[in-house]
């Protein structure tokens, strides 16, 4: 793949597998949009990109539709969009019984309803020209439940079911979907994970700590972009998980309980 060819928006992108994309992609000259909802952080990655000039900031709440309405306009008027990478989202630990709805209603709204709003909209530019690819960041938990996550295992089991069938859709009208589901990689998503009340957790799960960087997630990410690869996963050993599901369910339910997944 030809980068230095290509617009890509990427979501999520002061901190995380968003920075560590954007560092990548730059290398490889692709024009950058960023957005997030912190535009200082952006502000300072796009500064560190080895082409700034190459690299647009717009601010972006998934969780205020207006928002996001307002941001996509502004983009789709000035820019012709090759891949939408979407990244932005929150995690969450706490069990489900001691869980307040509003909590999951927010992961909804972000991880599910936020992203699916942007990306409905940038489609039209992508069946206008017959040409798109959306790349969704979802999960091991968008492919298998796990505790202390039952909401954001639930948001991301729903971007999965939409960007499959949109997938089957758009066949015709060359749009491609890649869904990244990363195990645990060394971010802050757990440190900003919601809680019951919908604080945040404050700190980095051990797991987390000893995951994948960031940077290599990234690098596994392109290469399956280039590939056009409708599904990847990407962590450790972790991965090992999804099959385990798949092939012997009730083992994997032993295997979890068992497990320390904080």
């Amino acid at each position: 793949m030809d980068w230095s060819s290509k617009t890509v928006w990427i979501t999520g992108a002061s901190s995380g597998i968003g920075e560590a994309l954007t560092y990548q992609l730059a290398k490889k000259g692709a024009q950058l949009i960023l957005s997030s909802r912190r535009i200082e952080a952006l502000e300072t990655v796009k500064a560190n990109t080895k082409y700034p000039k190459n690299v647009s900031l717009y601010p972006l709440d998934l969780a205020q539709p207006k928002s996001i309405i307002q941001s996509a306009n502004e983009v789709l008027a000035q820019h012709k969009i090759d891949l939408l990478i979407n990244n932005g989202g929150v995690s969450q630990r706490s069990l489900a019984v001691e869980t307040d709805l509003e909590v999951y209603r927010n992961l909804m709204e972000i991880n599910y309803f936020g992203t699916i709003q942007l990306s409905k909209i940038v489609l039209q530019q992508f069946v206008t020209h017959q040409k798109g690819h959306f790349v969704v960041v979802t999960s091991l938990a968008g492919k298998l439940g796990t505790q202390y996550r039952s909401g954001y295992c639930a948001s991301k089991h729903a971007l999965h079911g939409f960007f499959d069938a949109l997938r089957l859709e758009h066949h015709t009208d060359n749009i491609k979907v890649t869904m990244i589901c990363p195990g645990f990689i060394k971010t802050n998503i757990s440190f900003n994970a919601y809680t019951k009340d919908g604080s945040k957790q404050g700190f980095m799960d051990d797991r987390q700590a000893k995951g994948m960087s960031a940077k290599a997630c990234a690098k596994k990410m392109i290469k399956a972009i280039e590939k056009e690869k409708q599904e990847v996963y990407i962590g450790k050993k972790e991965i090992m998980a999804v099959y385990l599901n798949r092939f012997a369910p009730k083992l994997f339910h032993r295997f979890m309980l068992k497990t320390k997944v904080k």
